[in-house]
């Protein structure tokens, strides 16, 4: 078919040329919208792709050790992701931060009976420092609310005592933890909170 017999096609019949537009128009605006999603956006996404692939993993691991050996090599984004995810998974109400910097101190807050828990994650290979539940209770005081201090480091004496001060933090480490991402709700066992409000 010649260019002449394809426009005067075109012209007795315009709908394949109206369906072409509109495709391209269509195609056009995706490509636009994609570019000018927020690499925020972006990388929120991959982080909690990553956080499923953990979860995944960490159910082929054969023991608490190998796990938590696990854990602690992770981006600490995918850790954050990862405890949201669990506990978005037992059927938590969870609320994420825009961001992964500037957060102020927390990396995400979780519901639980009605009430706001903030979330602090720390992805350490080494004890946890006292100064870090420190900060963190102050934040939760400031806050007037409760909080989880979340990590896969050791928990020393020192840092194990102010947390044990503070009726508002909660230090969720070790065999707690592995319990959290395997969905067992025993990792809410140790909380005094929760036995108080059990009583």
């Amino acid at each position: 078919m010649s260019a002449l017999q394809l426009s005067a096609a075109l012209l007795v019949n315009p709908l394949p040329a109206l369906l072409l537009a509109v495709l391209f128009i269509v195609v056009m605006l995706r490509l636009s919208f994609r570019q000018r999603e927020k690499a925020s956006v972006r990388r929120h996404r991959r982080y909690q792709a990553a956080a499923v692939r953990v979860l995944e993993k960490l159910d082929t691991l054969p023991g608490d050790g190998q796990r938590m050996r696990y854990l602690r090599k992770i981006n600490p984004y995918v850790f954050e992701e990862l405890l949201l995810l669990a506990l978005e998974r037992q059927g938590l109400t969870v609320v994420r931060n825009a961001s992964y910097s500037g957060d102020g101190g927390t990396d995400g807050q979780v519901i639980i009976d009605d009430e706001c828990w903030l979330i602090q994650a720390k992805r350490y290979s080494r004890a946890i420092t006292p100064a870090h539940i420190r900060d963190f209770d102050q934040l939760l005081e400031q806050r007037t609310c409760c909080g989880f201090f979340i990590h896969t480091g050791r928990t020393g004496h020192m840092s194990r005592a102010v947390g044990s001060t503070s009726p508002r933090l909660f230090i969720i480490s070790g065999k707690r933890l592995l319990d959290l991402l395997a969905g067992r709700h025993g990792w809410l066992s140790g909380c005094s909170y929760f036995q108080r409000k059990s009583v």
